[in-house]
């Protein structure tokens, strides 16, 4: 995986990821190229997202094209904070493993189970043939800090 980083501001790039931001899988289609908005984990040099087979459309198209590239951005208003990191690769469909979905919901959920939303996120705990994991395997990262100054 090669790893392409902004000289100006470098910052560190798990430390980002550990942040609960949202990502966007772009994937491809027969129409053109599709974004999908999710939750992921990074984990052993892989973004894990969580789908639903009949559900998420995404799942079919990376059956078909493997290719994908991820976005995600932590952008503050307020102090112009402006960090992006952008991966390109390919993804593969992987099966359901409760302990690391559990991992990535907490990321956004709290560790406090009871306090999820029972019908859709309790529920993704155990044993569930509808869900499924996409590995999103990175060939290259670009990250970028392009924040700017506020002025009044």
């Amino acid at each position: 995986m090669k790893i392409l980083r902004d000289r100006g501001r470098p910052y560190d790039l798990d430390e980002f990821l550990k942040q609960p931001l949202f990502a966007h899988l772009a994937t491809q289609s027969v129409e053109g190229a599709r974004d999908s908005p999710c939750w992921f984990l990074w984990e052993n040099g892989a973004l894990w997202i969580i789908g639903e087979k009949g559900v998420n459309s995404f799942l079919t198209r990376i059956e078909i094209d493997r290719r994908v590239a991820v976005g995600i951005v932590d952008f503050d208003v307020n102090t112009g904070r402006v960090r992006h990191v952008g991966f390109r690769g390919t993804a593969t469909i992987e099966p359901w493993d409760p302990e690391r979905g559990r991992r990535l919901l907490a990321r956004y959920l709290g560790d406090d189970t009871s306090k999820w939303d029972r019908d859709r996120f309790q529920s993704n705990l155990g044993a569930r043939p509808d869900l499924a994991l996409v590995r999103v395997e990175p060939k290259t990262i670009v990250v970028r800090d392009q924040s700017y100054a506020r002025t009044r």
